[in-house]
């Protein structure tokens, strides 16, 4: 079997844990960020005297981190991934000091902007870390991943517990100052336990912004940045002479960076490498399904089934913990059988969850029903995230997984828009039980596509 099936075994030794554990410590910023802020919008729209403008406190942190993650990884490849991993350590520190004295909310929402440059590194930049010391001491970098995933998840899971916390307990501001303890102990760490990057001679300036592909860069930022403010335009008021940006921006992309010497995405492995390619797709569709679930669930359980915010996030709990708790059991297959199993159990649990999401929950269903309906909701989340980024990380070459890795996080954030978009589209207004349902179809049907494909990757040459 190819590394592309994913079928082989793995009984390599893994990596220290002290050192995937230090790497992971830093990833985590981004998606804590991303959820502690859900519980202070309300907070600071009252502070700023802003409405719906605070939303842009959320998309512009995920529109930053689509567009800078590729951009890091192509960076870490080039340069090191360590200096740029301590780099974006740096900037997420100095913008959490200085944000909570914002004096107006666009300055915030810069900052926040610049927070997802910063947190947008740590991910690529860390994967790119694990796979040159995996390399060099020919060790399996299964358990790293999973670590990496199991801190994600586990982050998300708490972050609106944490925001809620330190928002009621300290202001707004307190979810900025939260970074800068956690930056420093990022940084020590990666200090002490990961070795120093390669020398590598870098020539003058030309040769530096050769080999980034500058315009390839600013081309694709163009391309994405107008795709992505397309995507959050639907739920409210269509821009669609954004999308007549996009599409040709994307098209001169391709064209030139097939003719790039050194492109900023390679292209033509793309082409080439299908389950790379397809890889991409598929987080696209899962994190889809999976940010529908997150952000849709809980509104209707606020608005149709009348619970408070305290019950709201007892019963969505499961799906975030059992993401955690399920990447355990999904490593120990990884090393075993590879990504595949984790793929068809994953995509199976997003049908059964959707399916039971569209056909056995309405506003009157007991609150034990609904916690189980999470927990099977949970499941998929860790067998996807491990599956998914595994896939990846073995289908990319050695010297270009930062920019592959880079791709991967673009990917969950557009999926993410996606998701934002259809649960606009699915609910058309208040939660309700009909929107929850056509929200459970969209959901399983994602899911009976994704167990397809996963089941179909056995046959891939």
């Amino acid at each position: 079997m190819t590394a592309a099936t994913g079928a082989e075994t793995d009984q390599r030794p893994g990596l220290p844990k002290r050192f995937s554990a230090s790497v992971a410590l830093g990833t985590l910023l981004q998606p804590l960020n991303s959820s502690m802020i859900a519980v202070a919008l309300v907070q600071i729209g009252v502070a700023f005297h802003a409405g719906s403008q605070t939303q842009w406190l959320v998309s512009g942190l995920y529109l930053a981190t689509a567009v800078s993650a590729p951009t890091a990884g192509k960076l870490a490849d080039l340069f090191g991934a360590r200096k740029v991993f301590l780099t974006g350590l740096a900037l997420v520190a100095v913008v959490s000091l200085l944000a909570p004295f914002s004096p107006s909310l666009g300055w915030l929402i810069a900052a926040r902007v610049l927070l997802g440059i910063g947190t947008g590194a740590q991910f690529p930049a860390g994967v790119a870390m694990i796979r040159r010391i995996a390399d060099q001491r020919k060790a399996s970098a299964v358990g790293a991943l999973g670590i990496l995933s199991i801190f994600a998840q586990t982050s998300a899971a708490l972050g609106p517990s944490l925001g809620g916390v330190l928002v009621g307990g300290f202001g707004w501001e307190s979810i900025f100052f939260v970074n800068i303890p956690m930056t420093l102990a990022a940084a020590i760490c990666v200090l002490r336990m990961v070795p120093p990057d390669v020398p590598r001679e870098i020539g003058g300036w030309r040769q530096v912004v050769r080999e980034i592909d500058l315009p390839g860069l600013i081309i694709f930022s163009v391309a994405m940045t107008a795709l992505m403010l397309t995507l959050l335009s639907l739920a409210d008021q269509p821009q669609w002479a954004l999308l007549a940006v996009a599409v040709p921006a994307f098209a001169v992309f391709g064209w030139w960076e097939r003719r790039a010497a050194t492109p900023f995405v390679d292209v033509r492995l793309l082409v080439r490498s299908k389950a790379l390619s397809l890889t991409y797709v598929r987080t696209l569709l899962t994190y889809t399904a999976f940010y529908a679930i997150f952000y849709g669930l809980p509104g209707w359980l606020e608005q149709a089934r009348h619970l408070n915010p305290t019950a709201v996030g007892l019963v969505v709990l499961p799906i975030a913990t059992l993401g955690a708790l399920t990447i355990v059991v999904a490593t120990r297959i990884a090393h075993r059988k590879g990504p595949r199993p984790l793929l068809v159990v994953g995509s199976a649990g997003l049908l059964v969850g959707g399916l039971a999401l569209a056909l056995a929950v309405h506003s009157a269903t007991p609150i034990v029903v609904l916690v189980l309906i999470s927990a099977v909701l949970g499941v998929p989340n860790g067998f996807n995230s491990l599956g998914n980024q595994l896939s990846v990380y073995r289908a990319a070459p050695a010297e270009a997984t930062g920019s592959a890795s880079g791709l991967f996080r673009t990917s969950q954030y557009v999926g993410a828009n996606f998701a934002a978009v259809a649960i606009a589209l699915v609910f058309a207004g208040p939660a309700s039980d009909p929107g929850l349902h056509r929200m459970g179809a969209l959901v399983a049907i994602i899911g009976a596509i994704l167990l397809i494909d996963a089941v179909l990757m056995r046959r891939r040459p």
